[in-house]
């Protein structure tokens, strides 16, 4: 067959047009529960920072750090982005097989996430490193003196029948914000905002709020737009191995850290 009779054959041939162009359902009333899946790939990767704030090398793109801020930033050595350095030389805690932590689980290789919600709780199983989070909502506090954790301490409450808002304290500041290497300290205050658009969209929205590193809270992510996957849909593991790690630094990124001294 030729691209020219392909093109020919009529739609009622193909009857999965009918459904992929069907109108999705409206959202169901308190809900995001189910698989998820982002739109766009690299929106999900995030490969050069946060999808609203890229280290692209735009102005606007730069985040407001204050005089500490900058200076931890300097002190961080990411393998992407405008500061990138030789793979022998990055320092980021990811490169390690440390846990990257929030809020960096999404800003940094966001891929199929799984949302499962009890009465008092919604928990999110995240594919990166087959970790998950648990956001209370039985109208509990933060913690006003947290100790630190990987994934932080998180609340959240329905601001309406589609959306979720969430903050999160008590994060480790030994963990960077995403791929190019944002610092953030102990103060790190986070808001997410889960939007369900109708029954098979989902959006999520991000705010960075850390006074002792920005001078004001910045958006990190702007409605990154997930889709629905079937109840049956498998999810892959993509879990750090630190004896890999160790076996690829060995074998390709040192010898190249030598060839370019």
């Amino acid at each position: 067959m030729n691209i020219r009779s392909a093109i020919l054959i009529p739609a009622c041939a193909f009857p999965l047009l009918a459904q992929v162009s069907k109108k999705p359902g409206p959202a169901p009333r308190r809900d995001i529960s189910g698989i998820w899946q982002p739109v766009s790939r690299i929106q999900g990767i995030q490969p050069i920072g946060a999808q609203a704030m890229p280290a692209d090398g735009r102005p606007e793109h730069e985040p407001p750090y204050t005089a500490l801020g900058l200076q931890l930033f300097k002190r961080n050595k990411p393998a992407n982005g405008p500061t990138e350095v030789p793979e022998a030389e990055v320092n980021d805690p990811v490169h390690m097989c440390d846990p990257q932590g929030f809020p960096r689980e999404n800003l940094f290789e966001v891929r199929t996430t799984q949302i499962i919600q009890t009465p008092v709780q919604v928990v999110v199983l995240y594919q990166y490193d087959k970790v998950w989070r648990v956001v209370w909502t039985d109208g509990r506090a933060l913690p006003k003196e947290p100790e630190p954790r990987w994934y932080g301490y998180s609340v959240g409450k329905w601001r309406d029948d589609t959306t979720l808002v969430v903050q999160t304290n008590g994060t480790d500041e030994r963990t960077w914000l995403d791929n190019a290497g944002r610092p953030h300290s102990e103060e790190l205050r986070v808001e997410e905002q889960f939007h369900r658009l109708d029954h098979d969209t989902l959006e999520l929205s991000m705010t960075i709020d850390d006074p002792k590193v920005y001078t004001k809270p910045w958006v990190a992510l702007d409605k990154l737009r997930f889709t629905l996957q079937p109840p049956d849909f498998d999810v892959r593991e993509m879990i750090c191995s630190p004896s890999e790690t160790a076996a690829y630094n060995k074998k390709h990124a040192i010898p190249a850290a030598g060839t370019r001294k």
